[in-house]
């Protein structure tokens, strides 16, 4: 594959993962019990697992000499710990955000707002990335530089249809939460009782 389609393997690889990460982690918690101390064990397995991919991997990498060690600027450090909090941060809502659609769903099925929060996620998230992406425009050494650089009208048209979506979404939790009419009951067409024939001596 040419490398200037390689980006779009590894965007479809990062959907893949996120587009998982919801139902697996809304399960895991559920089989660890569900309750608070259960959530919390599970963002600690999350932490385990960012931790071995995140920081055992690319100091193996570093150590072993197959990549350099880049540049240690502050700005840098900084920001690149910024995003790894956010990430985290991100994860760790999302196993709040199961459990409390645990709660809240209706009684005796726990599940059934399940399929409503990564969608809900994913159609936030870029909307905020887009806003931030078009006015934040940091330098090298400055990272405090905002101006506007509008995309194509076309990214904006996308992003209301992601807006759009979150409302279907959100208005497809209340339909699914507002209960079917049942037809009226058919009662049966009474018919007049039986009479005996009378009998004349």
């Amino acid at each position: 594959m040419a490398d200037k389609h390689l980006w779009l393997v590894y965007v479809a690889l990062a959907g893949l993962s996120w587009g998982t990460y919801v139902p697996m982690i809304f399960y895991g918690g559920n089989e660890l019990g569900g309750r608070p101390n259960a959530r919390l064990m599970a963002i600690l397995c999350v932490g385990l697992a960012y931790f071995l991919i995140g920081v055992v991997f690319p100091l193996a990498m570093f150590l072993t000499g197959q990549y350099p060690w880049p540049a240690l600027k502050m700005t840098g450090l900084v920001f690149s710990g910024l995003a790894g909090a956010a990430g985290a941060l991100g994860a760790i809502c999302v196993i709040f955000a199961t459990q409390s659609a645990r709660a809240a769903a209706p009684a005796g099925n726990p599940d059934a707002y399940r399929v409503y929060i990564a969608p809900l996620i994913f159609a936030l998230a870029p909307v905020i990335n887009t806003l931030v992406s078009t006015f934040w425009h940091p330098r090298a050494g400055e990272w405090f530089h905002f101006e506007r650089k509008a995309p194509h009208p076309l990214l904006w048209l996308g992003i209301i249809l992601v807006a759009a979506g979150a409302g279907l979404v959100l208005y497809a939790k209340e339909l699914s939460e507002t209960p079917t009419p049942q037809p009226p009951a058919q009662t049966a067409r009474a018919e007049p009782p039986a009479t005996t024939p009378e009998v004349r001596p």
